[in-house]
């Protein structure tokens, strides 16, 4: 009998070791069925909810925010785009013409889409656009912060983009995510990606899927002799 487990993972779209972390989640998942799925939703964390509208360039954000020389932020991209091929997940620029340089950027609006999407249309919705997101920032180096562009990535996903351009200005869905991102600091969450299985068991950064799949493992046996 599959036993089928809930998980939120506390992330931002800017967070390369989220889009990580979820491809070790996800491979571990796949080496589980039949005995355990999941029910995935994606909650809000802003590592720089002060971004200015205009952004800032990647690797001077990096050099900036953590003290690190221009050579050392190009070794940390190298590694990272490293351990994400190896994953399943490429960080190459996939657009058109010469490659622009990444730029970090405010993802508040993206929240608020992500939210909505959940509320109206479910997890499974939730998380194409989720992963919609990722690309569009990752390897296509487009502006997530614009309007314009999260709405017709809503509407890529197979979502109404009516209903983005209304969430935009909603302010319930404000307040959701805020009191959102301030439950993840009552949990002690302070870095992403963070997942939280069956609404108490932590599972902080992004791991092998070996410990994914351990950890999932030991919370369905516990709710197992929890019921017993």
């Amino acid at each position: 009998m599959t036993r089928t487990l809930s998980i939120d993972i506390w992330s931002d779209v800017m967070c390369p070791w989220c889009i990580i972390g979820y491809k070790q989640l996800e491979t571990a998942l796949a080496g589980l069925e039949g005995e355990i799925a999941a029910e995935i939703r994606w909650r809000p964390f802003e590592l720089n909810p002060d971004m200015p509208p205009e952004g800032e360039d990647q690797a001077e954000h990096v050099q900036r925010k953590y003290g690190r020389t221009p050579e050392q932020a190009a070794a940390g991209r190298a590694q990272m785009a490293e351990i994400a091929e190896r994953v399943g997940y490429s960080f190459a620029y996939a657009g058109e013409g010469e490659s622009p340089s990444g730029r970090m950027r405010n993802t508040f609006l993206a929240h608020k889409l992500l939210a909505h999407a959940l509320r109206a249309h479910g997890p499974e919705a939730q998380t194409r656009l989720k992963l919609a997101l990722f690309d569009a920032h990752f390897q296509q180096r487009r502006d997530v912060s614009d309007r314009a562009v999260l709405g017709e990535i809503f509407e890529a996903v197979g979502l109404p983009r009516h209903e983005a351009e209304i969430a935009f200005d909603d302010p319930v869905l404000a307040e959701l995510v805020r009191a959102e991102q301030a439950r993840a600091w009552d949990m002690n969450i302070s870095g992403v990606p963070a997942m939280v299985v069956n609404g108490k068991f932590l599972i902080p950064g992004a791991q092998e899927p070996e410990t994914y799949a351990a950890a999932l493992r030991r919370v369905a046996v516990r709710l197992v002799a929890a019921a017993s």
